[in-house]
């Protein structure tokens, strides 16, 4: 199935999925970078089989690794996006616990 978008500038732009295409739901994302690129791996938490209050478990499924430019195109998608909904739904609050996680930094594998 594809579907194909005309932008303003008449530019047309054909999306096609692939047969291994698939959505998935996650609520953590950690971002790992190198100078060449960024690594953006997607997963989810279960707040009800945590092992201990203090033991965050993480189920990761996906990983993407994205060129710089790309990244700073999807920032600027995020940063719009986020306004509209904001603009239309209300502020966005993060939970506090949501801050408090720290992933490595280092080279991307």
């Amino acid at each position: 199935m594809s579907q194909t978008i005309t932008q303003s500038d008449n530019t047309k732009v054909t999306l096609t999925k692939s047969s291994d295409y698939r959505d998935s739901y996650a609520n953590s994302v950690q971002v790992r970078l190198s100078i060449w690129d960024f690594f953006l791996v997607f997963g989810t938490v279960d707040t009800n089989t945590q092992p201990a209050p203090d033991h965050i478990q993480i189920t990761n499924f996906q990983g993407i690794y994205l060129s710089p430019q790309q990244a700073k195109a999807l920032q600027n998608v995020l940063t719009n996006n986020l306004a509209q909904y904001e603009k239309t739904f209300g502020a966005i609050s993060l939970d506090a616990s949501a801050q408090r996680f720290v992933v490595p930094s280092g080279p991307v594998h």
